[in-house]
């Protein structure tokens, strides 16, 4: 298989649920390698989010921990820290996504592991930062969606309860954050610079998808509120309704409002003052899409897809997850690709969102079981088997005991 831009990059993850093993994964796709440390007992969280499993696994672990060897070390006794120190101590980067102070307690906070490994890029995510007033507090995506204020724009409008993004960006978003970070600190490295602290949070992951509603208030002093699938600035930017369904229509600069508004067959919108450009179109907003939607629902949304594209409209269907996940487009792309995982054989999970020409990204290992690579891991720290054993029948480490047999 493909090694990747990655290789030979050695993390440790110390992570769960959802934040650092997202990086993590970046990471593995690009051809580190990722050693995934779960906790014992137990391990990560997301194996016990159940339903939905395939072949009793979890399917919240495996869509975010492929391309991983995972190990299962006890961090609460003296031996297990002894274990996960000797890791980090040969690791070019390690992803933490506790409570702020958890390593430190256990030891192995940053300024501790640099003092025996310089070269160490460490990558600490929380849910507020690991400095200010917050720092201490525990945070999940929904706490910082609603902080960051997405909550406050997101959703149908005044009146209405507020909503949190149907997908965790905060979660997701940190662990790019993390990602790129780590990235540009190993450049500093190969440059002839030490390792170095990564510092992200949730709430900044959530704060930097505000930048048009915070653009807003910084000019004007006005919180935005929720206006639904539109956009704050932009018209006709938005979802409206077809004959069968809902459209995407982003026709929000002059070339392609005119083009619009032939399509649909309302060429005389071009010459209505309250249309003439994006700050008119905005202002009357309520009165352009009740127009635009009496005309969209005399026909199919496909129908309108074939026609908006001719003229070079950009648009799209509102697609549900199961039928992106059928997309010829998604399937072309790869972001759907089958993997064996170690007990339930071939799966479907994701795929690597970033293609490289001469570095490119694979799918190498299925999500690990709670200890699979346990032994392999150890072995290449140097530990032998006995010492492995030592460590299993001490309830200190996890083995995976159907590779074991």
């Amino acid at each position: 298989m493909p090694n990747g831009p990655l290789d030979g990059l050695r993390v440790i993850e110390l992570a769960h649920i959802m934040a650092g093993p997202v990086c993590g994964q970046f990471l593995a796709d690009l051809g580190a390698d990722v050693i995934k440390v779960e906790k014992i007992p137990g391990g990560d969280d997301t194996r016990r989010m159940l339903p939905p499993d395939i072949g009793g696994e979890s399917a919240a672990f495996m869509v975010m921990n492929r391309n991983k060897r995972g190990t299962a070390i006890n961090l609460k006794s003296d031996a297990g820290k002894a274990v996960l120190r000797r890791l980090l101590d040969g690791a070019d980067v390690v992803i933490e996504n506790f409570r702020v102070g958890t390593m430190e307690r256990l030891g192995l906070g940053y300024e501790t592991l640099r003092r025996s490994n310089p070269g160490l890029i460490y990558c600490q995510i929380t849910g507020f930062g690991a400095t200010g007033p917050y720092a201490e507090r525990p945070g999940f995506d929904l706490i910082s969606q609603g902080f960051s204020g997405l909550m406050s724009v997101t959703g149908e409008g005044a009146g209405r309860p507020p909503i949190k993004a149907g997908v965790p960006v905060g979660d997701i978003g940190a662990g790019m954050l993390a990602a790129m970070g780590i990235l540009a600190a190993y450049i500093h490295r190969l440059q002839g610079g030490e390792g170095q602290l990564v510092d992200t949070s949730l709430l900044e992951a959530s704060i930097v998808n505000t930048a048009w509603l915070s653009a807003i208030f910084l000019a004007t002093g006005v919180s935005p509120g929720a206006i639904g699938s539109a956009h704050p600035m932009a018209a006709p930017y938005q979802a409206m309704q077809t004959a069968d369904g809902w459209i995407n229509i982003g026709a929000a600069n002059q070339a392609n409002w005119l083009r619009l508004v032939k399509v649909v067959g309302l060429p005389e919108l071009a010459d209505d003052a309250r249309f003439a450009d994006n700050a008119a179109r905005m202002q009357n907003l309520p009165a352009l899409i009740e127009i635009l939607t009496a005309r969209l629902r005399e026909r199919g949304t496909e129908d309108w897809l074939e026609r908006l594209e001719a003229v070079g409209v950009p648009a799209g269907p509102v697609l549900s997850i199961g039928e992106m996940l059928q997309h010829p487009q998604v399937r072309a792309r790869d972001m759907v690709v089958e993997v064996e995982h170690s007990r339930i054989g071939p799966v479907e999970i994701l795929g690597s969102p970033v293609k490289f020409s001469r570095t490119p990204t694979s799918i190498r290992r299925g999500p690990p079981a709670l200890g699979e690579h346990t032994r392999e891991v150890l072995a290449e720290f140097g530990y032998d088997d006995a010492e492995i054993d030592a460590l299993a029948a001490s309830g200190d480490v996890i083995l995976d005991r159907n590779r074991e047999s």
